[in-house]
């Protein structure tokens, strides 16, 4: 038979559920991070054709090299500000899901304090059963030596 109680199930439950709620809290950030890696190549990539058009312009170019360039530069600028986009609605997922963690660890939390005033109280009543137990001990044989005959 097992010891197991509606609270212990109702912990491990929160305990998992807190687990999982970690688990997509990580991978919420680790996407962050890969979402700023991508913004910080799109930025270099789009400021080195920028210096390839300034260098390109001082040597003189062919108008519609220019133009392909300007039109390019254009496009890495759309990706950019979608790339910011993207970052910031990856920003948004990341706090709900940390705000979802730190419920879950809460409601944990309040599980495990449950289980900390119950054993509490129960180890309170089982030293009360015992000393009980030890009073009814000694005073029964208190009673036996007082009614002992003196002498034997």
């Amino acid at each position: 038979m097992s010891n197991t109680t509606p609270l212990d199930t109702l912990i491990e439950l929160a305990r998992e559920a807190r687990d999982q709620a970690g688990q997509h809290l990580a991978n919420e950030r680790s996407t962050e991070q890969q979402a700023h890696q991508q913004l910080e190549s799109l930025q270099r990539y789009r400021q080195e054709y920028a210096c390839y058009l300034n260098d390109a312009m001082r040597q003189g170019v062919a108008t519609a090299t220019l133009h392909n360039t300007q039109r390019f530069l254009a496009s890495l600028d759309t990706a950019l500000c979608k790339a910011r986009d993207g970052i910031e609605a990856q920003r948004h997922k990341v706090e709900r899901c940390q705000q979802h963690w730190q419920q879950e660890q809460r409601r944990l939390k309040a599980y495990d304090t449950l289980a900390s005033r119950r054993a509490g109280e129960q180890a309170y009543h089982l030293s009360r059963r015992e000393q009980r137990t030890l009073d009814d001990l000694i005073n029964g044989r208190r009673q036996r030596e007082n009614a002992l005959p003196n002498g034997l």
